[in-house]
């Protein structure tokens, strides 16, 4: 097991270093000046212009500036956003919970209901139930965030009036910051009905980031059921006359989950990208809105630095995923 681990981190390295080549390049190839950008409609004079592309170290070569930006990070630095001037690494760590909590609720959205509807659907096959969840899952996969999260607003914030439409909590609540949580600090604070409001701004924008992970889960767990059901060791079982909970549950799902485990991996990425729309449906105040804003404003710091904090978050997970894997089928960890 040792040995699979030690593997599975070797292979992160040429893999943070394409990210830190991609976060690097990416806001560069857009058009734009910062420094007019940051200096807005007032401009700036050639000579003033100048001392701050030297201050700031945009005069010097891309390659130069890369080695640089590689070197800063050995060191844990991340830059300092040229717009608020703070560090971009105190940026992303007083934003990016607001967007785990939203993450967090959208993927245990996902994961409760997917993999049941999937479980069910394998196991009873052209059956209504099944119809109904490859519907529903093919319309929930098939529909834009931003557009689901508008009809959502629409009909159950400005219609039936049961959510609110943006934020985290309402303004009629204030309490010092512990977690960064909301829920949780929301339920320490001790204020009748803020743990309620909070989690009233948490519902919609749940489900709207968790509907895409929830369709590719059932379908996902759908399809590993009906292949594992088919193989011989289940039809073994049966002939034994165990009982058909324990068929599933112990001998089906558990090498089903393989497939399915990758694919709850892989969504962290696709709900943090999904949280870049979600968020300004929203006004959500997490590190999406925060990274679309410095791209319009060209802070290269702050696109580069949470670029790869993104990246690293997402290396991660799929790091966790492959040790899953170990853990589930010792088998893998063998071949590999």
């Amino acid at each position: 097991m040792l040995r699979f681990i030690i593997a599975r981190i070797g292979l992160l390295i040429p893999t943070f270093l394409g990210a830190t080549v991609v976060a690097f390049g990416f806001i560069r190839l857009i058009p734009g000046d910062p420094i007019e950008v940051l200096a807005g409609e007032r401009g700036v004079d050639p000579v003033r212009h100048a001392k701050l592309m030297t201050q700031f170290g945009y005069d010097r070569p891309w390659w130069q500036q890369y080695f640089d930006f590689l070197g800063n990070l050995l060191h844990g630095d991340l830059g300092v956003s040229i717009v608020t001037k703070k560090p971009v690494l105190d940026e992303f760590l007083t934003l990016f919970p607001a967007t785990l909590e939203l993450s967090f609720c959208a993927i245990v959205f996902a994961v409760v209901l997917g993999l049941p509807a999937g479980i069910i659907s394998g196991v009873k096959r052209k059956s209504a139930f099944d119809h109904i969840v490859m519907t529903t899952s093919l319309v929930g996969y098939s529909m834009p965030i931003f557009w689901s999260g508008l009809l959502m607003i629409i009909l159950f914030s400005g219609i039936l009036g049961w959510t609110p439409v943006s934020g985290r909590i309402s303004v009629m609540y204030y309490f010092d910051t512990v977690t960064g949580f909301m829920l949780i600090d929301s339920w320490i604070s001790g204020q009748q009905g803020a743990f309620r409001s909070a989690l009233s701004h948490l519902v919609l924008p749940t489900i709207v980031l968790g509907t895409i992970p929830l369709a590719v889960i059932a379908r996902q767990t759908r399809s590993a059921m009906l292949e594992v059901l088919g193989e011989d060791y289940v039809r073994t079982a049966r002939a034994k006359g165990l009982p058909p909970f324990r068929i599933i549950a112990v001998h089906a799902l558990r090498n089903a989950l393989i497939p399915v485990v990758t694919t709850i991996g892989l969504q962290v990425g696709v709900l943090l990208a999904g949280a870049i729309l979600t968020e300004h449906i929203f006004s959500w105040p997490g590190i999406g809105k925060w990274m679309v804003d410095s791209i319009f404003r060209r802070d290269y710091q702050a696109v580069q630095g949470g670029l790869l904090l993104v990246a690293a978050i997402v290396m991660v997970v799929n790091l966790i995923v492959d040790l899953l894997y170990g853990l589930i089928n010792p088998r893998i960890r063998h071949n590999r």
